[in-house]
């Protein structure tokens, strides 16, 4: 089971980064206003498919004012959307010719000017997972335990029998507590020693090396 951006791609944070650089903004702001209130912010109402892309544009932006700054909402999701990592894709097409896969994501639906990462999974992933697990589909996002159990279920294993990989801890404590192998990706070549090692398989000729 893979997360998607920040694992098969780069992740927002880096988006983040530079949006804030190129608006003057303090360093982690974007950040700070998604950790404020996490299951009930803009962020988490629009990636449960509670409100459009509008409605999270107006929220968002008052979320920052309530804190003293002033962003543009579509700017900063025109600013998250990742690229590839060649390595971890490789490794998604190594593993769906050998165990079941799936893409384990808290996306959006973007509308307007929004571009998110809703239009990552079913596009350029496609063929590659025998389970999408979108958030702004099934209304759960991690960390809530229901959505590894809907990906559970929809592959038809246990936890105990899974590997999970995310770019949060946050994301990946509920799934270790509920018995899945988990590990975090820090970096594309350090999360593909550690998966090809628990599976006791590799590519052949593969050496570990940045994804």
């Amino acid at each position: 089971m893979f997360d998607i951006g920040g694992v098969l791609t780069t992740g927002p944070f880096e988006g983040f980064a530079r949006y804030e650089r190129q608006a003057n903004l303090p360093d982690g702001l974007l950040r700070q206003i998604n950790s404020t209130n996490p299951d009930t912010n803009a962020w988490a109402k629009f990636e449960r498919g509670q409100v459009d892309f509008g409605g999270f544009s107006e929220l968002f932006e008052s979320e920052a004012a309530a804190l003293g700054y002033t962003v543009d909402a579509p700017t900063v999701m025109a600013a998250i959307r990742g690229g590839p990592r060649p390595g971890m894709m490789e490794a998604v097409r190594f593993c769906k010719g050998r165990y079941k896969t799936a893409a384990l994501t808290n996306n959006f639906v973007a509308g307007g000017n929004g571009r998110g990462r809703s239009e990552d999974a079913p596009t350029l992933y496609e063929g590659l997972f025998d389970v999408v697990i979108e958030s702004s589909k099934v209304g759960v996002r991690k960390p809530d335990p229901r959505f590894y159990e809907m990906a559970c279920e929809a592959l038809d294993v246990l936890a105990t029998e899974s590997v999970f990989l995310d770019d949060l801890g946050v994301n990946l404590k509920p799934a270790r507590e509920m018995g899945m192998h988990t590990i975090k990706v820090v970096s594309g070549e350090q999360a593909l020693t550690e998966l090809y090692a628990v599976l006791g398989v590799a590519p052949d000729g593969w050496e570990p090396k940045q994804a």
